[in-house]
């Protein structure tokens, strides 16, 4: 498969604690332009980039939400693979400082030629997750955090969020004559003198261009941080681990249901939702269970939605 925007999640798995026939455990890759970030590669992971196209040297890093085994267990296979690979930039690896004991087994695996570059970055509280020494350097001016969740063992989620900036507006360019090559010009110095002598600054013919952001919400209750990390992103990926039915389930495990990740992203003003982690308990032979999660999300929530599928792409949506 091939990218089909610079900006996409790539869905590698979407069940919970237990893969099914049509689903494996978790995993998503965001691409960001030049960047692609793995998040949660459970189980399985290797043999899913591969289905889907994403080869280890694309990976500039690796976020842990927490370490249950659906979200952490691929990570032997995909170190082992970025080893095996020779990707030269280092990845760094964020995770909640609480599993850095199995996140060290998890990279210490097996018995294998060790080549990869690797930086552990193990986080505690609100923080500002750090670029590091040897990352692959980047166009985009991104920011990316982490915000504890209430689950059952430490867990964190993640938001990134593009630096807003200005582009030029086209109308204001006609105005002023500006066109061609002229544009280049007074994008690279800032100022253009026009034939009449007049000169233009690069900031009477922009308009404000707002960042675009993202967000990633596994294991975890309703919380504060669940609709701090949401506020306002383009796209949400969010843990339905349950229907509502069963929602004295989801808060004795520390989860949501599909009309509580729905309402949270209706509340948070979310332009496109995406559920995923599913309960292998709703897997039905005729293929309706998404359905089910997607009936229940319809009834507090109206913007774009994606009931995930393995392998499934949804670009990040257009800028407002």
């Amino acid at each position: 498969m091939t990218r089909t925007a610079a900006r996409e999640l790539v869905v590698l798995g979407t069940s919970s604690q237990v893969p099914t026939r049509t689903r494996n455990h978790n995993g998503y890759v965001l691409y960001w332009d030049d960047q692609a970030v793995l998040f949660d590669p459970g189980d399985g992971t290797q043999r899913q980039m591969i289905r889907a196209g994403v080869p280890a040297s694309d990976l500039t890093r690796i976020a842990l939400t927490h370490l249950h085994g659906d979200h952490s267990l691929g990570l032997a296979g995909v170190v082992q693979r970025i080893s095996l690979d020779g990707v030269a930039h280092t990845v760094p690896v964020s995770f909640p400082a609480s599993g850095e004991p199995w996140v060290r087994n998890l990279c210490d695996a097996t018995v294998f030629h060790h080549r990869e570059r690797l930086v552990l970055q193990p986080l505690t509280g609100a923080v500002v997750v750090p670029r590091v020494p040897g990352e692959r350097p980047s166009r985009a001016t991104v920011t990316l955090t982490a915000r504890r969740l209430d689950h059952g063992i430490e867990a964190f989620g993640y938001r990134l969020r593009e630096a807003d900036s200005t582009s030029f507006d086209p109308g204001l360019l006609a105005a002023r004559g500006i066109s061609g090559p002229d544009v280049g010009r007074l994008q690279r110095d800032g100022s253009l003198t026009l034939p009449d002598g007049v000169v233009v600054r690069r900031e009477e013919v922009s308009v404000p261009r707002p960042g675009q952001s993202f967000a990633f919400v596994m294991d975890t209750r309703l919380c504060d941080a669940v609709g701090e990390l949401a506020d306002g992103v383009d796209l949400l990926v969010i843990e339905s681990t349950y229907l509502e039915r069963d929602a004295a389930l989801a808060s004795e495990y520390g989860h949501l249901t599909a009309r509580q990740a729905a309402r949270a992203a209706a509340e948070a003003g979310v332009r496109h939702l995406v559920l995923t982690h599913f309960s292998q308990r709703y897997e039905s032979a005729d293929g309706s269970g998404p359905l089910a999660f997607e009936r229940e999300a319809r009834t507090v929530f109206d913007g774009d939605l994606t009931v995930a599928n393995d392998l499934d792409r949804v670009p990040v949506p257009r800028r407002r």
